[in-house]
C-alpha cells in the first residue's frame, strides 16, 4: 500500500464525523463512479481510492489504527485495499442500502414478519428423478383468520 491521506481524499478534517464522511464520500464516489465517467481511467482509479479511504475512515476500529498508524497499521489487520470492483461495489451498494432505509420514514421500514418457509416432500423412484417426471402437488397453506 502506499502513502495515502484518505483524509485528503474524501475532502474531510481529521476530526470530521462519521455523516460528513458519508456524505463526502458520497459526493465523490458519484463524482467518480465508472458509470459516469465510462472509459475515464484517471477518474476509475480515484472512484476506487476513494472507496478506500471510506471503508477505512467509516470503521471506528480501522479509523482508529489509521490515525495512530496510517496505512501501515492497516497492514495487520487484515485490511489491503480494494482487490477489484467486486469489492468497490460491494461497499459502495452497501453504503446506499444503508442510506435508502435510513432516509426512510419508520412507518414505511415496518415490514409484515416472513412468514415459514414452504416445504414440501415428494417422494419419487431415482428413474423418474433422472428423466424429469412432472408431478402435480398441492401444498396448504396458513390462512389469516378474520378478526371478530
Amino acid at each position: 500500500m502506499e502513502n495515502k491521506d484518505y483524509y485528503k481524499i474524501l475532502g474531510v478534517s481529521k476530526d470530521a464525523s462519521d455523516e460528513e464522511i458519508k456524505k463526502s464520500y458520497r459526493r465523490t464516489a458519484m463524482q467518480y463512479h465508472p458509470d459516469r465517467n465510462p472509459g475515464d481511467k484517471d477518474a476509475e482509479e480515484k472512484f476506487k481510492v476513494a472507496s478506500e479511504a471510506y471503508e477505512v475512515l467509516r470503521d471506528p476500529e480501522k479509523r482508529r489504527i489509521y490515525d495512530d498508524y496510517g496505512i501501515e497499521g492497516l497492514k495487520g489487520t487484515g485490511f489491503t485495499g480494494f482487490r477489484g470492483f467486486e469489492d468497490i461495489f460491494s461497499t459502495f451498494g452497501t453504503y446506499l442500502k444503508t442510506s435508502l432505509v435510513l432516509a426512510q420514514p419508520l412507518k414505511n421500514r415496518v415490514r409484515p414478519r416472513s412468514g415459514a418457509d414452504l416445504r414440501y416432500d415428494l417422494k419419487i423412484s431415482f428413474y423418474d428423478a433422472a428423466f424429469g417426471k412432472e408431478a402435480e402437488i398441492e401444498i396448504p397453506k396458513a390462512v389469516l383468520c378474520e378478526t371478530m
